[in-house]
């Protein structure tokens, strides 16, 4: 009896080995420092808002995906996102290759086929292979997890070049409305009208880019007495009256990825993050504070850049629809030309509020995820010259990140409150759809 009781024991552990996954080899902190590297090159290309959350979107869905094929439980995007389903792969490969290899090798490879300048990624991908070769991970498994990411990949990237944007060089060149109310180029450089024709690109969760139109902006209306001109008015005044701390906060979340300056007659731009970087950048945050386990951090990353990316559609199809002129420069014609917001004005129409949209969403879903009252400090612009910031939630700095439109000039009142309500929205039904 004894000896079959020990001859059990044994079987029983030998099972647990056999079928228990392999430890990760790579970390939450590892993901979020590769996704970080992938920031850069866009900081670099001075990608625009839009296209950052495209990038975004496809790489972590491809390294979730990734992940998805190891454990029969981790949560995967296969019939969820729009003409999406799933990825094929041989099960002998996945057997032998290492998750969190695969998953990291993924993300790198999917910014090498996906960025303008993403052969700079070349290095980082062979840097992650000999990682893996240094803690112990055999040759024959390294080779398995480039094989599965290659496979990973193509397939993401099928599935991408089907999303429309490849057609947007196509369109009539867009020029803009001559009317009073109709957004205008703006100082310094007059740049064109930034992707127009955004909504034509494919949602990934929404059933259409205009499922979630905000209410309509205040009619243009330049009498002194209309609700216009009174929120035009509001911005100026709020322009010549900004504190220390309003000023902070409007620089702290201005991500603008090509600031245009003007020294004397010299023209010099200043490259930042884009809001989706931003938010990307306070995922990894709290992912990090939270110590969420790799798995969980690749999926959180995932549903954050995915809402973002749905998020600038729907907003972008509102801008290109209501065309609404900008704070500069109705206040230049209808107030005082010699006003200056203290933000360079976009080049693009103004309603509603890109940031207050995409905040929005991206705070409730972190919080859908992670908990309210996460407090965090925010050190996503300190290498851009800014002071990092306290928050007590992620609602907290939506909030803040949607008021800093006001203070830097750049919007109007109902902008913002609107496109609050408008990135709330489309965070509630993504919540709904993927029962988060």
């Amino acid at each position: 009896m004894r000896i079959m009781k020990k001859f059990l024991l044994l079987f029983t552990f030998t099972l647990l080995v056999v079928v228990a996954k392999p430890a990760d080899h790579f970390s939450t902190k590892d993901y979020v420092l590769a996704l970080k590297k992938v920031t850069d090159i866009m900081v670099n290309d001075a990608t625009s808002p839009v296209a950052a959350a495209r990038y975004y979107a496809y790489i972590t869905l491809a390294a979730n995906e990734a992940q998805s094929l190891f454990y029969p439980n981790t949560f995967s995007f296969s019939g969820k996102l729009n003409k999406y389903k799933g990825i094929k792969a041989q099960q002998e490969t996945i057997s032998k290759a290492d998750p969190s290899l695969s998953v990291i090798y993924t993300l790198f490879r999917m910014g090498e086929r996906l960025l303008p300048s993403g052969y700079l990624l070349k290095g980082q991908a062979d840097s992650v292979l000999q990682a893996a070769f240094q803690k112990g991970i055999f040759k024959e498994n390294i080779d398995s997890s480039k094989r599965l990411t290659e496979t990973v990949v193509q397939q993401i990237m099928e599935w991408v070049q089907a999303d429309g944007f490849r057609n947007l060089s196509g369109y009539k060149k867009y020029t803009p409305n001559s009317g009073d109310d109709a957004w205008q180029p703006t100082a310094p450089i007059f740049m064109q009208a930034l992707e127009p024709y955004w909504n034509k690109v494919r949602t990934l969760l929404l059933d259409s880019c205009s499922q979630f139109k905000p209410l309509p902006p205040a009619n243009f209306d330049t009498a002194k007495t209309s609700d216009f001109y009174k929120q035009m008015y509001h911005v100026y005044n709020a322009g010549k009256t900004l504190s220390k701390e309003q000023k902070a906060i409007a620089m702290f979340w201005d991500c603008n990825p090509f600031a245009v300056q003007q020294m004397g007659h010299v023209e010099f731009a200043l490259k930042k993050i884009s809001p989706g970087g931003h938010w990307i950048g306070i995922t990894g945050i709290a992912c990090l504070k939270k110590k969420t386990p790799m798995q969980q951090a690749v999926f959180i990353h995932a549903i954050v850049a995915a809402t973002l990316h749905d998020a600038f559609i729907s907003c972008w199809d509102e801008k290109y629809r209501s065309n609404r002129v900008r704070p500069e420069t109705a206040i230049n014609k209808w107030i005082d030309p010699r006003w200056r917001p203290l933000l360079q004005t976009p080049p693009f129409p103004e309603y509603s509020s890109g940031h207050s949209v995409i905040s929005t969403a991206s705070a409730t879903i972190l919080t859908q995820l992670l908990g309210d009252n996460f407090q965090f400090t925010d050190n996503t612009e300190t290498e851009f010259g800014l002071p990092s910031r306290k928050f007590s939630s992620f609602r907290a700095a939506a909030n803040e990140a949607a008021l800093s439109r006001l203070y830097g000039g750049i919007h109007y009142r109902d902008a913002i409150e609107n496109g609050q309500q408008q990135g709330q929205r489309i965070a509630e039904f993504i919540i709904e759809k993927l029962k988060l």
